[in-house]
């Protein structure tokens, strides 16, 4: 258990924002796998999974993403490219078709289990939270795919695999070339993007985090 839990934290030292990736060294299909199931595995508010998880590796879509995310190399070097989507509210209020199908088909729930979550989940949306508007509702289901990307990354680093999330892009523009593209269809909006594959360099700087002290608080 000890040497176990020294391998995750090392993987955390591994870990950094690569911000230039080996364009000539690709990840397996079998590792890349693993990292997507980590994703998919992933836990969200009231088991909702509001992602799809949209692997980009055409070259073409990459460099027209690339121009409206600041130009970044990690776009086009990295070895696999994921565009993180989140549901919007029209498929997250409580009574919409897409839980209605998630709860029937996939989760398999008896009449008595969906009336209840789906009670608790008004409840949540409507007094708890006060998701009323479309973007309340879409950072919502935004803070769940942060869940995912987390444990994709760390998974990753577990196998030596270096990754980039990325938050700096113009959200409308990337909607758009997705659109036109055909790869966005539905109720969906971007989140975030990530890249995976091999880094060029090592951080020029070791890891620097706040102590323990200063970003945990005890209550007793």
């Amino acid at each position: 258990m000890e040497n176990k839990k020294e391998q995750i934290l090392q993987a955390y030292q591994f870990r950094h924002a690569c911000k230039e990736f080996d364009p000539t060294k690709k990840i397996s299909d079998e590792d890349f796998h693993f990292i997507l199931e980590t994703g998919r595995l992933s836990p969200s508010s009231f088991g909702l999974e509001p992602w799809k998880f949209v692997v980009i590796q055409n070259p073409e879509v990459r460099e027209k993403i690339s121009s409206a995310a600041w130009g970044q190399k990690q776009v086009t070097t990295s070895s696999h490219f994921v565009v993180i989507l989140a549901r919007t509210k029209a498929d997250l209020t409580y009574d919409s078709e897409y839980l209605s199908t998630l709860f029937n088909d996939v989760k398999k729930l008896p009449e008595a289990a969906k009336e209840g979550l789906t009670k608790a989940i008004k409840r949540f949306q409507e007094v708890d939270f006060n998701l009323e508007s479309d973007r309340a509702i879409f950072d919502w289901a935004c803070r769940q795919t942060y869940i995912a990307l987390g444990n994709m990354m760390t998974a990753a680093a577990q196998i030596g695999i270096d990754s980039c999330p990325m938050e700096g892009f113009n959200k409308e523009q990337v909607e758009q070339i997705l659109k036109e593209e055909g790869i966005m269809q539905g109720d969906f909006g971007v989140s975030c993007l990530v890249a995976f594959g091999y880094r060029v360099n090592d951080p020029a700087s070791p890891k620097t985090r706040q102590t323990m002290d200063m970003v945990v608080d005890w209550v007793k």
